[in-house]
């Protein structure tokens, strides 16, 4: 997810104009170039990413005020489960867009001051607020602000916020990636790829419950091979993407149907505090996860067509990071506010509320300060 809005390449930047010879004629304004596809294509997906984030919290926080034996629950629950795929799709596309810029040119120092930079600085930045936020609306008591355990959890496995882990996985993609370019460079199929990733990821499974037991392996690179391996493959073969979704389209989607058909009801139990076999489920998590990535991708190519979608969902892609940052302490705002009662439909048209100021208010907010001096020092960018 790394980052919900990692670097453009490098030929996305445009080329510097050379200055006129003295005395020569002043050059006519050229005509706009149109938007290079794939760039777009990348700003659709995080849009539709973004929007996927900030509706599966918005379902979270629905949960909390509906009947749990209730017809509106169970159907609220199987939409908060199927839209649970957000990090691993933006990991998959910091995998798609950094290994593209990579194999371009690759300059150690450049490449990792840009992601400390751009992503640990936010990092701690908003662990801190985050940290400040939960004590001063009574979520977390004053006195965990001297708990050394505490501080540990909170920037170690980026437990600040329950959304923050995903900056620190970022952090770990950014440093796992230039080891990949190898095989980037060799430029592999994807359907390899993916079958490489399945068992790479449950081989790394396994060696951490036999071996690493880490206390929150979500929260680590490990969690995230298979989208990885996905994403490096898509990226050193990114102009032939489009194509290829093509001729796969009608095997994936099936494939994509029968992993989700399986993959929701251990979801749902999961969600309900039941048994489940934790291999199953995670296996079927990762599948199914990975599989939605790449059909994200194939879509956004297509939707990258439709004009009014291209700008409102490729609008929402450019501050994709600032949504994701600031939208959970908008929704716990409103929810302390006004909190949803009444019956199920009352709850659902109070929750679309919530979804639209969360996702609106951050992207305007966004938006407003790109370009200006404090945007870098909020959000890396």
């Amino acid at each position: 997810m790394a980052d919900p809005s990692p670097d453009h390449p490098p030929s996305a930047l445009p080329a510097p104009v050379a200055p006129a010879p003295a005395g020569a004629a002043p050059p006519q304004d050229p005509a706009p170039a149109p938007a290079a596809p794939r760039l777009s294509a990348i700003d659709v997906f995080r849009g539709l990413t973004i929007l996927e984030v900030v509706g599966h919290h918005t379902t979270g926080a629905a949960l909390r005020s509906l009947e749990p034996a209730s017809t509106a629950h169970l159907l609220v629950l199987i939409l908060n489960r199927t839209l649970h795929f957000a990090v691993p799709a933006f990991v998959f596309l910091s995998a798609v867009v950094l290994t593209r810029s990579l194999l371009k040119r690759f300059e150690p120092g450049r490449y990792f001051w840009r992601r400390l930079t751009r992503g640990g600085w936010p990092y701690l930045l908003w662990s801190a607020l985050y940290i400040v936020w939960y004590v001063w609306t009574g979520q977390r008591e004053a006195s965990t602000l001297t708990d050394p355990e505490r501080w540990r959890d909170w920037l170690l496995y980026g437990k600040a916020s329950y959304h923050l882990y995903f900056l620190l996985v970022a952090l770990e993609v950014y440093l796992v990636l230039p080891l990949l370019l190898p095989l980037a460079r060799r430029r592999p199929s994807i359907t390899a790829a993916l079958l490489l990733g399945l068992a790479l990821q449950l081989g790394l499974y396994l060696l951490n419950r036999e071996v690493l037991r880490l206390p929150f392996p979500a929260s680590t690179v490990l969690w995230y091979m298979l989208p990885i391996t996905l994403g490096v493959a898509v990226g050193a073969r990114l102009d032939d993407f489009p194509a290829w979704w093509r001729r796969r389209r009608w095997v994936l989607l099936p494939v994509l149907a029968l992993a989700y058909g399986l993959y929701l009801p251990a979801g749902l139990a999961y969600a309900r505090g039941e048994n489940v076999t934790p291999v199953v489920y995670s296996g079927l998590s990762w599948l199914y996860t990975s599989l939605v990535a790449l059909g994200l991708l194939g879509a956004a190519f297509r939707l990258v067509r439709i004009a009014p979608l291209r700008a409102a969902v490729g609008l929402l892609g450019t501050v994709s990071l600032q949504i994701y940052l600031i939208h959970p302490a908008v929704l716990q705002a409103l929810e302390r506010a006004l909190p949803p009662d009444g019956p199920p439909a009352q709850v659902a048209l109070t929750m679309l509320g919530y979804f639209a100021v969360a996702l609106l208010g951050p992207a305007l907010l966004g938006r407003a300060l790109l370009g200006t001096r404090l945007s870098p020092l909020l959000f890396g960018r």
